[in-house]
């Protein structure tokens, strides 16, 4: 933890093309790291400081008019993070130019949301990727399809900034040989805030009369640009909005809101912001009962006010509480170096903004795709795209559980050999697990309960019926 570590860092930013303001921000970060890590404080919510957050506006009480909606959505700009590649699930590229339903990848389904709401509300609505160095060119290559996509004098996307992931030992940047661009990182998604700064989309959003923007995770294909949301803030004059749903037993590990008691403000809590020991707690779903969706709605004027405090307190970050990422240089070699990744998450700027609220939504607003076993939700016929794209559920009964193998399924392209000619019907069934290396032959349907065990390796039949029963293969 030395002053030479972090001369040496921003050093490569410089070499590396970053903005000034990035730079800035990552050296505010860097001592805030060297902070958490020498006194072992910083990076946590007690549960003694927090309350729980109650008594939140639902917005399916509200029904505005729709030239309320219209007027609204004219005011708003699209964000998608799309800066992360699916390494976790054995992506090489961007995650979202993963092929996810009817042949469609995310972006593909994202940019037909979005003309679809251009049509029905007579908007021009922009859709902007937030892209890291790794997504860039697939991303808009798959953009590129939709000619009638870019919204003059708008681009479709703007890189977030990078830094050097720092060895854990001394917190010097990384030197990598075996493929020099794992040296780098994205600094989170709290970065999205100074990047459309950096960038110049804020300056410009701003003179084209646009007063907010939605940010939403790009693998979150729920997360549409609702109009309903727009007038609500409108009529509100709310300057930051994050989206919570009910939280059940397998949301308990999610990052949810709270009240601080010192202020009254809202306040993020993720699972790396737990106090040692107060996991249960942070894991109480009868104490804590929504979850944050990462669904964001905010007022530019906000963020330009967070940047201008910034400044005036000599400052390159906004505030944003530090996260303390601890991985591998090599994310697929756990015995390559141990390193930290600075991040910062963009809920976190709930507490930064006076005014901030909470609005509760359903969970069909919250529809990633993080695991093969969402994949193959989505990708089943339980779910349908409508005639805006919006990914429907066709059922009236709770969804299924998918539990796949972890050692066959866990990534994409197992998943797709186990799987070649389609995933099976799930309408009626109640949960699929599946353990060991099976794989399933075409228009396979599952009723009830299904356990499918192949401990030595098999194939299920094609247009095998498994209903409430331990299938051996």
């Amino acid at each position: 933890m030395s002053a030479e570590g972090l001369a040496e860092a921003t050093r490569r930013m410089h070499d590396h093309g970053e903005h000034g303001r990035s730079i800035a921000a990552f050296e505010d970060h860097y001592r805030s790291l060297q902070q958490i890590l020498a006194t072992g404080a910083g990076g946590t919510i007690p549960e003694a400081s927090i309350d729980p957050l109650t008594d939140v506006p639902s917005i399916e009480a509200y029904a505005p008019a729709p030239e309320a909606m219209a007027n609204a959505l004219r005011r708003v700009a699209t964000v998608k993070l799309n800066g992360g590649l699916g390494t976790s699930m054995g992506i090489s590229g961007p995650k979202t130019a993963l092929v996810v339903k009817e042949g469609l990848t995310f972006l593909d389904i994202i940019a037909r949301q979005t003309l679809a709401l251009r049509r029905r509300h007579g908007v021009d609505l922009p859709l902007l990727l937030m892209n890291s160095f790794r997504t860039r060119d697939e991303s808009l290559a798959i953009l590129g399809r939709y000619s009638d996509l870019p919204v003059d004098g708008l681009p479709l996307d703007f890189l977030q900034s990078a830094e050097p992931k720092l060895r854990s030992d001394d917190l010097s940047p990384v030197d990598w040989s075996k493929d020099p661009e794992l040296e780098w990182c994205p600094p989170g998604h709290g970065d999205v805030y100074p990047a459309l700064a950096s960038s110049g989309l804020l300056e410009t959003l701003l003179d084209k009369g646009f007063r907010y923007v939605f940010l939403s995770n790009a693998d979150n294909l729920g997360a549409t640009c609702d109009p309903r949301i727009a007038a609500w803030l409108t009529e509100h004059d709310v300057p930051y909005l994050a989206e919570v749903c009910d939280r059940t037993v397998n949301d308990r590990k999610g990052g949810h809101l709270a009240v601080r008691k010192s202020d009254g403000r809202l306040v993020l809590r993720d699972s790396a912001m737990v106090a040692e020991g107060e996991d249960e707690f942070f894991q109480d779903n009868t104490r804590h009962t929504t979850f944050h969706a990462n669904n964001l709605w905010v007022d530019l004027h906000a963020v330009q006010g967070l940047l201008d405090q910034a400044q005036a307190r000599g400052e390159g970050s906004i505030g944003l509480p530090v996260i303390v990422n601890r991985k591998t240089v090599d994310p697929a070699d756990p015995s390559s170096t141990a390193v930290i990744q600075i991040e910062t998450a963009m809920g976190a700027a709930i507490e930064r903004i006076e005014g901030a609220r909470a609005l509760h939504v359903l969970r069909d607003r919250f529809r990633p795709v993080k695991t093969t076993n969402e994949l193959l939700l989505v990708r089943s016929d339980i779910f349908d795209l409508d005639e805006d794209s919006h990914v429907v559920s066709v059922i009236d009964h709770p969804e299924p559980l998918v539990d796949l193998d972890g050692v066959f399924y866990k990534l994409v392209p197992d998943f797709e050999k186990r799987f070649p000619v389609g995933v099976p019907s799930m309408r009626e069934a109640s949960s699929l697990r599946v353990r060991g290396d099976v794989t399933f032959g075409a228009d396979v349907v599952c009723t009830g309960d299904v356990i499918v065990d192949a401990s030595n390796g098999g194939r299920v039949a094609d247009g095998a019926l498994i209903g409430d029963a331990r299938e051996r293969v």
